[in-house]
């Protein structure tokens, strides 16, 4: 979800700790950030992991411990990967208005999902951009529970609260509550669910892709919703800060050390490969969610309605395609970067790569960009550009390794 530097982070910073250049990463990323950045209830224990602590988003986090993030990759997609996650912003929003209100603000049609579901949506401007990208749950009627990325935390509570303000003054009823009492870890891989089901009594065989309940989990009340950021099967557990630790130290103890913990680096790798957005690179504020592949993300009836924030742009574009359309890319030579220049094959522009990197699972280069449209269809030749040097490239469906989601049969 979630970028704003994360490759940059993933990947220069990985090479300079991998060269031994540890001291002046840490140097250098913190002498600014160091005084003002907050610690998540698993950073003593990240550090005592061998976590190799960076500033994200105003947060100390772990981009890789002890192994590979290639290693790091691989285990999740054969055994699995806990993630702590809790520099993302989770809120709830209540009262018998809360998703009329939503739905001014996101493109999901919110009234239509069942209670204990959700989806993913974006939150869009006056001028059809994105704002940020988020999952968004139905808990009740009266109940929606959100999570925001931690690069847009201000902006999107700023956001969200001034157009409650103005909701409200016209006799809407909704609050909010912003869950900083809680901690995030998301638990993904084969190994995921029947690891978990050691620690819960509730059947997680009937328990979907997308779908959220509140439960005991190894005797703590916690959110759980059947979803993630790798494309593996998998959950994020929203959990009371002070019982964060207990609970992580069981799922590790129960796999019997198969799953591990796993830092922002091979997390990104793993979104990569799934063909997955990261907010900051691949979405921005003039990303429309139709030039970002995500039309599907649009309700029916918002189609048809319309109501959000940017709907005449959106509509339009629906009716007549956009300009640009992300897609996934396969390249030789070095791994593209973000920036790198996509062309045609005599040199003329078609766009360029947001994401890109060298894929752990598939062993070759992957990225995802923005190219005209018309040149965006699946078997396209283009070239890629880096360091100032053409390599031959196709564009690719996407995602680059197939998802595992759980779902009914």
């Amino acid at each position: 979800m979630r970028g704003g530097g994360f490759w940059q982070l993933g990947q220069s910073i990985t090479r300079r700790i991998a060269q031994g250049d540890k001291k002046s990463v840490v140097r250098r990323c913190f002498a600014t950030e160091a005084a003002e950045l907050k610690k998540t209830a698993l950073y003593d224990f990240h550090v005592a992991h061998g976590g190799k602590m960076v500033p994200f988003a105003g947060w100390s986090m772990p981009i890789q411990y002890k192994d590979s993030i290639m290693d790091s990759t691989l285990n999740c997609r054969s055994n699995g990967s806990l993630f702590d996650v809790s520099h993302m912003c989770g809120l709830s929003l209540k009262g018998k208005d809360c998703i009329p209100f939503l739905e001014k603000l996101v493109i999901a049609d919110v009234a239509s999902l069942a209670p204990g579901t959700g989806s993913l949506t974006v939150f869009t401007n006056e001028k059809g951009g994105a704002i940020d990208d988020s999952v968004i749950t139905k808990v009740t009627d009266d109940h929606i529970y959100l999570v925001v990325n931690a690069g847009c935390r201000d902006k999107d509570l700023a956001h969200i609260g001034a157009h409650m303000e103005a909701f409200k003054a016209k006799g809407g009823d909704v609050s909010w509550h912003i869950h900083d009492e809680r901690s995030l870890i998301a638990l993904q891989g084969p190994l995921a669910a029947p690891v978990l089901q050691h620690l819960t009594k509730d059947d997680l065989s009937k328990f979907y892709f997308g779908e959220f309940k509140m439960l005991d989990i190894n005797g703590v009340h916690c959110y759980l919703t059947r979803t993630g950021y790798t494309g593996e099967d998998g959950f994020e557990i929203s959990i009371p800060s002070e019982s964060t630790l207990d609970l992580t130290k069981a799922i590790l103890e129960k796999s019997e050390g198969k799953i591990r913990l796993t830092g922002l680096g091979a997390r990104d790798s793993l979104r990569l490969e799934a063909g997955l957005c990261l907010y900051g690179n691949d979405m921005e504020q003039h990303v429309t969610p139709v030039e970002a592949g995500l039309t599907w993300a649009i309700g029916k009836r918002r189609r048809a309605e319309g109501g959000f924030l940017g709907a005449e742009v959106i509509l339009k574009q629906l009716e007549t395609g956009p300009s640009v359309r992300r897609v996934g890319i396969i390249s030789s030579g070095p791994p593209p970067r973000s920036h790198s220049e996509v062309t045609d094959s005599k040199g003329s522009a078609l766009g360029e790569v947001t994401s890109g990197g060298f894929s752990p699972c598939l062993k070759k280069n992957i990225a995802m960009g923005y190219v005209k449209s018309g040149s965006h269809k699946a078997g396209t030749k283009v070239n890629v550009v880096v360091r100032g040097k053409s390599y031959e490239g196709v564009i690719t469906k996407m995602p680059f390794v197939p998802t595992k989601y759980y779902k009914p049969t």
